[in-house]
């Protein structure tokens, strides 16, 4: 299976971020022709897909995936993390992007929480990263690393706006199947695990 670790979003922050992703196409799609042949290779991500990611694991094993679920599960109380998603920005810049993303911000919780995920999925044998954590959410990913300048002014006029705030109390471990429709998601588990709680306490 092909697994990685993430908090789900709630579906207040999903509506905002399918709006702001409509409004961005719709404000292409007026420009000229030539910029939208070159604003064509923009691949946008679903809006039920989108997650802010951990830790990607990759491809594992079921015995891999009980493993790691079973070290996640022993993890300390996880407290609830304020989470403001926020902003706009490109991988690795605006001059060859990447990825295009909306800005999270929840420090020092939500690095502190990757941190030690990090650090247990190590000793588990998964590489470390070699970059820093920087949390962000994917709206669009390109095919060509170039300037899209339509797209980056779009941006601009748009400044840092908020897509909304929550409490993250929970994350999990999370399967993807790769299909002609893009990527399906499943949760395989979630930490803490409120049921297995609920029991310690009768």
């Amino acid at each position: 299976m092909r697994a990685f670790i993430a908090i789900d979003l709630p579906e207040s922050v999903r509506r905002a971020l399918g709006q702001i992703q409509a409004e961005l196409q719709k404000s292409l799609a007026r420009s000229n022709i030539a910029m939208r042949n070159r604003e064509s290779d923009i691949r946008w991500s679903r809006p039920e897909g989108i997650h802010l990611t951990l830790k990607f694991l990759g491809e594992m094993s079921e015995a891999q995936a009980k493993k790691v679920a079973d070290d996640l599960a022993s993890m300390e109380t996880f407290k609830s993390i304020p989470i403001e998603v926020k902003g706009f920005g490109f991988f690795p810049g605006p001059a060859r992007p990447r990825v295009f993303w909306v800005g999270v911000e929840g420090l020092p919780g939500l690095a502190q929480l990757a941190g030690q995920i990090e650090d247990r999925m190590e000793k588990l044998g998964f590489p470390r990263e070699s970059r820093n954590f920087n949390p962000h959410l994917t709206l669009a990913r390109f095919k060509d690393p170039r300037p899209h300048p339509s797209l980056r002014a779009l941006v601009e006029e748009r400044g840092n706006p908020s897509f909304g705030l929550f409490e993250a109390s929970e994350f999990f471990l999370f399967e993807s199947k790769l299909s002609p429709h893009g990527a399906q998601y499943r949760k395989v588990a979630c930490f803490p695990d409120r049921a297995k709680e609920a029991e310690k306490k009768i």
